[in-house]
């Protein structure tokens, strides 16, 4: 294991970077209000953006998870929304699969250092949101186009039918499933939870297109499972001194408020804008985090590049970023505020379209 003092390369704050960590922190927290996921896919690359190290961007991003995840947890399961069973039986699985992420990350860390690690938080931010993010909004697409309504996946109709003791059935979900189909989706969850801070985007689709579970159901209760990873995980990061709680303070100060508008706006859309909206920011996510990629590779000693596209490529990525951030908070405000008006002008109750 890296030695402590080698590990911890806490950044210096100055106002400027103390502001943007809360305006990250306000709309990762509108963003996982609102889809469930953490906001992390934002939060930890725009931590990395600050120049902060994978490890310690993924440790603190974590802390703050689990004060943020229940506060939204239960303001989601004021409207309903909260299948707080579902939630326990994938945390369980998630718990071990927390440890194991944590294990991996270890491994490149020891092996590679920091460089290493931000390489591989790096790529695997590419990787996965390039790859769900494009499946949900080739889904969202599809549930636009046939009036809204959404489909259960043929995937989910199939394991739903397999009898494999136990079977659970879930009340607020409306679904009855084998426990051995739910391992899988939450022992993923903790793995992406741990190593790069992010689960929900992987454990919100596979709880919608492997369990059958709304969109509305799985985003909600996502943060069931986001607050017993993040309380696990903490302990765990915390114990070996990568919690910078400087960071953590700052984004949940912002997150806080954030994640109570974001839980708000999904009693005012239809659940094919939360897939629009997860999809959007997983996809410009992804192209700042791959615009990172040769930097990470050239302190590797992988390639060699000239310092002036270095700058570039450091300024692009952060300005992606911030494309991210802006979009998700336009795309999300815009549909809260076009479901009020449409509820408030047809004055009646349920979803407005957005």
């Amino acid at each position: 294991m890296v030695p402590v003092n080698e590990a911890i390369q806490f950044i210096h704050l100055d106002p400027l970077s103390v502001g943007f960590l809360f305006l990250v922190g306000l709309i990762g927290g509108l963003v996982s209000g609102f889809i469930g996921s953490g906001g992390a896919f934002v939060l930890t690359p725009g931590m990395m953006s600050l120049g902060v190290p994978g490890t310690i961007a993924v440790a603190s991003n974590m802390c703050h998870k689990f004060p943020k995840a229940l506060v939204g947890a239960c303001k989601r399961f004021k409207y309903g929304q909260v299948d707080i069973k579902l939630g326990l039986v994938l945390a369980a699985s998630a718990g071990v699969g927390v440890q194991a992420g944590i294990r991996i990350q270890h491994f490149i860390l020891d092996r590679w250092g920091p460089a290493g690690s931000d390489l591989y938080v790096s790529l695997s931010f590419v990787s996965i949101l390039l790859v769900v993010g494009g499946y949900v909004s080739r889904d969202a697409w599809k549930t636009w186009k046939s009036g809204g309504k959404e489909q259960v996946s043929a995937l989910a109709l199939k394991l739903q039918k397999i009898h494999l003791p136990p079977m659970i059935h879930f009340k607020t979900a409306n679904v009855r499933i084998s426990l051995w189909f739910t391992v899988p989706v939450g022992f993923a969850t903790g793995v992406l939870a741990a190593t790069i801070a992010v689960g929900g985007f992987v454990g919100v689709p596979g709880m919608i297109y492997a369990m059958g579970v709304s969109s509305l159901v799985s985003t909600a209760t996502e943060l069931v499972i986001a607050f017993v990873m993040g309380l696990a995980g903490t302990m765990n990061w915390a114990a070996h001194g990568m919690v910078d709680i400087r960071l953590t303070l700052i984004i949940l100060a912002g997150s806080i408020l954030g994640v109570q508008l974001g839980a708000i706006g999904t009693t005012y859309v239809k659940e094919h804008t939360i897939k629009t909206v997860m999809a959007t920011i997983m996809l410009i996510v992804a192209f700042s985090r791959a615009l990172a990629v040769p930097i990470y590779l050239h302190r590797l000693g992988l390639v060699s590049l000239d310092s002036g596209i270095l700058g570039v490529l450091d300024r692009a990525s952060f300005v992606t970023m911030c494309l991210a951030l802006g979009t998700g908070a336009v795309i999300i405000v815009g549909s809260m505020i076009l479901g009020w008006k449409s509820a408030h002008t047809t004055l009646e109750p349920g979803y407005a379209e957005a």
